[in-house]
């Protein structure tokens, strides 16, 4: 998501951070047109299979109005030219400065009802961390905010300690914080947070996606689940299926999970695996899945002209997103506009490169082959 202004679509082993100074499968196009100010709207068309005569859920319907975010920071560049990338860069000699900010969104919804208050801020690191590793920046410090209308002292340190967690596993220092008491304004147990991480690359490492060209191949990193976009549309699934956190989501493959630790699954911290992959060569763009999910994300990184074919069999979709999808009638290109359906980074790479990441990917950080750079604007899904 946009970096110098984030839209914010609501629905060495590293050393421990030092202390923080606080204040107090139908095969489906998605095609995308170019709009104005170097946006690109979705323009959907796919056949749904839901349930006859059943409407399908869709994130619209949940609250959340892509369409009209993508005209507000529409009208913002027309007021700060510049912004769009994952991640605002800064020069500053030889370098860029990287910078990223957002929150965890409606999961924190979520963390109220699960009780779950440990894992929330490796979520709210990794939103900011893996955009702003998109251009190549390693992360240098994070920041955070912490509002509550009440401070419960030993809830906000489970939530801090998250952070910390999420900062190690990036490498980073959290460098600072603010924590608001604000009465009245939050309802009695419940909090919101936001982050901000700043990173450096040289200029000449810099990863803008210029060089990305037909034929280049698309790698896809796994996600632990919905990671902390769309819980505005699962939250409305988990009403209308009748079952609540505690019970156990329904899957197929033998292994129990309940529907809330699937849910609440911590997202996926990047920085470590794909900068070593940038080491190597042969990156020249990256797409963090996060609201837009491929449909949305991948071609903002792509010149003018280019598009993406997916090939939607190539990697196992978690049975999280089968299950919302069933439960909710939502169509195809509704999950894959929403939701990361199991791929959480995307790298756009020669085609060298992929045959070195992929003979290298092993059972900790696994990589798969995903689709290919094409001409024509849009994801094409087969």
């Amino acid at each position: 998501m946009s970096a110098d202004r984030l839209l914010h679509l609501l629905p060495a082993p590293a050393a421990a951070c030092p202390a923080a100074r606080r204040r107090s499968p139908h095969p489906l196009c998605v095609r995308l047109p170019q709009a104005a100010a170097g946006m690109r709207r979705a323009s959907v068309a796919c056949c749904s299979f839901g349930t006859a005569g059943e409407a399908g859920m869709t994130y619209k319907a949940a609250g959340v109005d892509i369409d009209a975010g993508t005209e507000l920071v529409r009208r913002i560049k027309r007021m700060a030219p510049g912004i769009g990338g994952f991640g605002g860069l800064f020069p500053l000699g030889d370098d860029f400065l990287v910078a990223g900010t957002d929150g965890v969104g409606t999961k924190l919804k979520l963390a109220f009802e699960t009780g779950i208050h440990d894992t929330i801020g490796i979520d709210l690191v990794a939103m900011s961390v893996n955009d702003i590793v998109t251009s190549g920046a390693k992360p240098l410090f994070f920041l955070d905010y912490f509002a509550t209308s009440k401070l419960d002292v030993d809830l906000a340190e489970k939530v801090i300690k998250g952070i910390v967690d999420g900062c190690q596993q990036s490498d980073c220092v959290l460098l600072g914080g603010e924590t608001a008491e604000m009465p009245g304004f939050y309802a009695e147990g419940e909090y919101d947070l936001s982050g901000f991480a700043v990173g450096v690359v040289k200029k000449e490492n810099v990863i803008d996606g210029k060089n990305i060209v037909e034929g280049d191949i698309l790698i896809g990193l796994p996600s632990s689940g919905v990671h902390s976009n769309g819980f505005s549309l699962a939250r409305r699934v988990l009403d209308k299926s009748g079952l609540s956190l505690g019970d156990q989501l329904p899957r197929n493959d033998g292994i129990s999970t309940t529907v809330g630790e699937a849910l609440m699954a911590p997202t996926v911290i990047y920085v470590k695996q794909v900068l070593e992959i940038i080491s190597g060569g042969g990156v020249k763009g990256l797409a963090h899945i996060t609201g837009g999910g491929f449909t949305d994300n991948i071609p903002r990184v792509f010149p003018s002209g280019l598009g993406a074919k997916i090939f939607t069999g190539s990697w196992e979709v978690p049975p999280v997103f089968k299950w919302l999808q069933q439960v909710g009638n939502i169509d195809d290109a509704e999950m894959l506009r929403t939701f990361n359906m199991g791929i959480g980074m995307v790298l756009v790479v020669s085609k060298e490169a992929a045959d070195r990441i992929l003979k290298n990917s092993h059972g900790s950080d696994p990589a798969y082959r995903i689709g290919e750079v094409i001409q024509g604007e849009g994801v094409h899904y087969i």
